[in-house]
């Protein structure tokens, strides 16, 4: 009954400045608003981005590495054995780029609990060449099916369709920047010439663009058994054995684990990355910097309108406390009228915020750089709504309270007295 009391006495007190009330609240939804809207378009910019990069890129690459042997014939003899020996100008030694017995390394990781699934690859520098123009660039062998379950590498390719590399012998899809460069199209035959000289004729029948000038001006798909014909070799070659798990983060530790466990070298997408995702959480704090900002803002707005609103109401509180409200009351009436500007802002906030994003998603944004793209990228997802809120009724407790505060100590007698 008394908290009842106590609110509609904090409602008549709003009323009674209606205009500041309602400017206290239209800070607190603007400040809402904003920072709904920001962090919904940056935090959609940044899924934006990583599905450019981060989504293409397997969470575990298993692969063989070029480098120095770590173990040196003069360490192998025995006169030299107890020695620490110093060996300058190590040649690195190439064992070759196959994985060898990869079925089986594929079969043992995918019975692994944590693995999504597996795909192979093979990867080949090439030479391009159509009339008198030779370009190099990269040839990746894929399992069309796995490639797609594992990357939705379809969604990049805009014209053709990655399920005819399976289907057409000897195919091939180019990057967007290769195909303009040697002034190729779909149906169009191109020579593609490995390093050690194999030569073969390819049909284009899809062409594929990333939005990264680097990987488009270089980079071509073909199928696992046509590349391992481009460079002669038998059907078990495989070069690259790409690993996709369950939960991401556990990708460090598993490397390390599989490298170990099958004698190859490995990476994980968070090394492999690691400047591209350092990119993303600085743009993901300055989003939050700013919106956060921007309800602090509107919290110090209400707590000037309130302290304000003390002074006016001097006469009010010491007629309260004299009729029997204690220091406590007057403390619980001023929060919940501060609680209250801080709900009516939060929810106007969050329908405003809403309607700001929507119209964002729906803005056109269409670039050649970025074929999959149509409109701006925002983020709906409801964690952002309820931070915005909750924030909200934090800034706005926290603003009342110290004018909650001083009324709570008026000497209703002196106030009285003075009148």
């Amino acid at each position: 009954m008394k908290t009842g009391l106590l609110l509609t006495i904090a409602l008549a007190l709003l009323k009674a400045r209606l205009k500041q009330s309602m400017v206290a609240a239209a800070g607190v939804t603007f400040g809402i608003a904003m920072f709904i809207a920001l962090i919904s378009f940056m935090t959609g910019l940044n899924k934006m981005l990583d599905s450019l990069v981060i989504n293409r890129t397997p969470h575990i690459r298993l692969y063989n590495a070029i480098a120095p042997s770590k173990i040196q014939p003069v360490n192998m003899a025995a006169e030299f054995g107890a020695f620490r020996n110093f060996i300058q100008s190590v040649k690195p030694k190439d064992d070759g780029k196959q994985i060898y017995n990869a079925m089986r390394i594929i079969k043992a990781i995918r019975a692994d609990e944590r693995v999504i699934d597996v795909a192979p690859k093979i990867s080949t520098s090439v030479f391009f060449n159509s009339g008198t123009i030779q370009i190099s660039g990269i040839v990746d062998g894929i399992d069309v099916e796995l490639e797609q379950k594992l990357f939705n590498l379809n969604d990049n390719v805009i014209e053709g369709n990655i399920s005819d590399l399976g289907v057409v012998s000897n195919s091939i899809i180019i990057g967007k920047g290769l195909a303009d460069k040697l002034i190729l199209n779909i149906g169009d035959m191109v020579r593609v010439t490995t390093a050690d000289g194999e030569m073969s004729m390819l049909k284009i029948i899809g062409i594929v663009q990333f939005g990264i000038a680097e990987v488009d001006d270089v980079q071509s798909f073909t199928s696992v058994q046509t590349a391992q014909k481009l460079q002669g070799k038998a059907a078990g070659y495989i070069t690259d054995i790409q690993v996709k798990l369950k939960n991401i983060a556990f990708a460090p530790a598993v490397s390390k684990e599989y490298a170990r466990l099958f004698g190859v070298n490995a990476i994980d997408i968070q090394t492999a990355n690691a400047q591209f995702e350092t990119g993303t959480n600085v743009r993901n704090t300055i989003a939050y910097s700013v919106s956060v900002a921007l309800l602090i803002v509107a919290g110090f707005g209400i707590y000037n309108i309130l302290n304000m609103l003390i002074y006016e109401k001097m006469d009010t509180i010491a007629i309260l406390k004299a009729t029997g409200f204690s220091g406590k009351d007057v403390k619980a009436i001023f929060i919940q009228l501060s609680m209250t500007l801080g709900v009516v802002g939060g929810v106007f906030g969050v329908l405003l915020g809403y309607c700001m994003s929507l119209i964002i998603s729906h803005i056109s944004f269409k670039t050649t750089a970025l074929p999959t793209i149509k409109t701006y990228p925002v983020n709906f997802e409801l964690i952002y709504y309820v931070i915005g809120v909750g924030f909200a009724l934090i800034t706005t407790y926290f603003a009342g309270l110290l004018p909650a505060r001083k009324a709570a100590k008026i000497d209703p007698v002196g106030i009285i007295r003075g009148k």
